[in-house]
């Protein structure tokens, strides 16, 4: 990298850094969006459940009883739909890191093949 200028230097490494950190916004949407399915089959098994059914929910370790199915399935769905807004949102930043990635890598590519060298010589009929 001796031979590259600091300006190059500083876009690769922009570069390097928006691929990490489009991997980390990928692992995160992931976590969310099976938090949002495990959510969603809570509430479809919520739904199923008779009214006098006992009902269980998650306190850290424990298991508490529920005796209100009718507030466990508001705060479940309103948990899902929260759960929902972050994958988009995620989904919308990990778009626009994509674009400036893609941007990016076309700018080094072009500083690297240095000026008058934006395409690749075509070759002729004959082969040559």
């Amino acid at each position: 990298m001796e031979n590259i200028s600091p300006k190059l230097q500083n876009m690769i490494s922009q570069y390097q850094e928006l691929a990490q950190r489009i991997q980390t916004f990928a692992t995160q949407r992931y976590a969310f969006e099976v938090q949002s399915k495990e959510l969603e089959k809570a509430i479809q098994e919520l739904e199923k459940s008779k009214e006098d059914a006992m009902i269980y929910r998650s306190a850290g370790n424990l298991l508490i009883q529920s005796k209100d199915k009718n507030a466990l399935m508001t705060e479940l769905k309103e948990q899902k739909e929260t759960t929902d807004v972050r994958v988009k949102t995620l989904e919308r930043q990990d778009k626009h890191l994509r674009e400036r990635h893609s941007s990016l890598q076309e700018q080094i590519t072009q500083a690297l093949q240095g000026p008058g060298a934006a395409a690749p010589p075509k070759p002729n009929a004959s082969g040559e």
